[in-house]
């Protein structure tokens, strides 16, 4: 048995003009059933003529869609020519009345007018062709009928244009809704390609340049080797830590389950801040480039964005020393200003002798990676060479003014009196 939403939705799916068809049809059947078994006295037998005139006022209905005025004036000429002959007028008068229903839901008041006054004048003809109904009751009829089918009629045209306007911003907002959302899985691709850029090509340059130098000292100098060694085993070990970290996150915004192996929260743990520049500086040193690591004013906790994103540039800008100005010397100066962080990272572009453990230069998509990423902030990233020789770059990210007038941290990797710092030859903050 079918349900009233079936009923609705199999109705819907009907062709029009079949349906307009069978109205008109149905109407013609109804008036010629109803004139040939309503004799009214005074009024002439329901003949052939009837029966024609009858089908040539109603079957032009079943053209009210697809052309609704011209179904208006051939209705509304064949009524009046049905009441010429004599006949009962009450029988086609609903004709004339759907067709100028159909013509107001469809076309504009200017023309809707025009229908409107040629129904009045058959209205009003009808009317008086019943003489029993007198002239007042023949002028308000006249007057009501096309008015109302009127005001119905527009309400609905109305209503249809609402809808048609409501699908269209409906369709136009999915569309929206749908770019959004490429566009922000192509930025959440973007983001873990730089975070990926990031880890891996700094844990595998430090990685390429003490496998080289191990191999190059490997017979003569054993105890280097075996250091070499031990770093490359260091930092493999925290490259894949935190690929596993990226990677896991990924699985989980993408629904899968994680499971706990009793070190979840390891691959959970905070993405690293300026807090562990120091580790960045001692890899980067045990890949034979001298690091100096400075902080200048009050270090504070910053948005973990904006520290990340710093970190990630120090690591990008020491990868590339690395890579293309070794054995040079580094230096990374973080400055606390009251509304902005200031991260440089300088080398002197020294090259004292040929290094056979150097990683091969070749073009990269590191400064480029910087700037986006310091764009996403609201930051800046200057690069370029130094007049003096070597390299630059300057991250410049703005931040909340803070009140907190208290001194460094002593934990933290730019402090003077910390005891890594002081034993790795950091120079104090100027």
């Amino acid at each position: 048995m079918h349900t009233r939403a079936q009923w609705a939705t199999w109705f819907r799916e009907v062709n029009p003009l079949l349906v307009d068809a069978t109205l008109a049809l149905g109407l013609v059947a109804a008036s010629a059933a109803v004139g040939h078994q309503y004799h009214p006295r005074g009024w002439p037998v329901f003949d052939l003529s009837a029966y024609l005139l009858t089908a040539l006022t109603g079957l032009p209905l079943a053209l009210r869609r697809v052309a609704p005025v011209a179904a208006l004036v051939a209705s509304c000429l064949a009524f009046a020519g049905y009441l010429a002959a004599g006949y009962q007028p009450s029988l086609n008068f609903w004709a004339p009345a759907i067709a100028l229903y159909s013509v107001a839901v469809q076309r504009p008041p200017r023309t809707t007018a025009a229908g409107a006054a040629l129904t009045a004048v058959v209205v009003l003809y009808s009317g008086l062709r019943a003489p029993e109904l007198g002239l007042a009751v023949a002028v308000i009829q006249a007057v009501a009928v096309p008015a109302v089918l009127w005001v119905f009629g527009n309400g609905a045209r109305l209503l249809a244009r609402r809808n048609r306007q409501l699908a269209e911003l409906t369709a136009q907002l999915r569309t929206e809704q749908e770019e959004r959302a490429r566009r922000a899985v192509a930025e959440e691709q973007r983001r873990v390609a730089r975070e990926l850029h990031d880890v891996v090509a700094h844990h595998m340059s430090v990685i390429s340049v003490q496998a080289g130098m191990a191999g190059y000292v490997f017979a003569t100098e054993p105890g280097t080797a075996r250091a070499a060694l031990d770093t490359i085993s260091e930092t493999s070990q925290e490259g894949l830590r935190e690929l596993r970290r990226i990677l896991t996150l990924l699985r989980s915004a993408a629904g899968e389950t994680v499971e706990a192996d009793g070190r979840a929260g390891e691959w959970y743990a905070p993405m690293p801040g300026l807090a562990r520049l120091a580790e960045v500086a001692e890899r980067t040193r045990a890949a034979g480039v001298p690091v100096d690591l400075r902080t200048e004013g009050a270090p504070r906790a910053l948005a973990p964005g904006t520290e990340l994103c710093a970190y990630r540039v120090v690591q990008e800008a020491l990868t590339n020393v690395i890579k293309h100005a070794r054995p040079a010397r580094a230096t990374v100066l973080v400055a606390y200003r009251p509304d902005e962080l200031v991260v440089t990272v300088t080398d002197d572009g020294r090259r004292h002798r040929p290094d056979p453990a150097n990683v091969p230069t070749r073009s990269g998509h590191g400064l480029i990676g910087m700037r986006e990423r310091a764009r996403l902030y609201g930051g800046t990233v200057d690069a370029g060479p130094r007049a003096e020789g070597g390299f630059r770059v300057c991250l410049t990210l703005p931040v909340a003014r803070t009140t907190d007038r208290q001194g460094p941290h002593l934990d933290h990797p730019g402090h003077p009196d910390r005891p890594d710092h002081r034993e790795k030859g950091s120079s104090p903050p100027a």
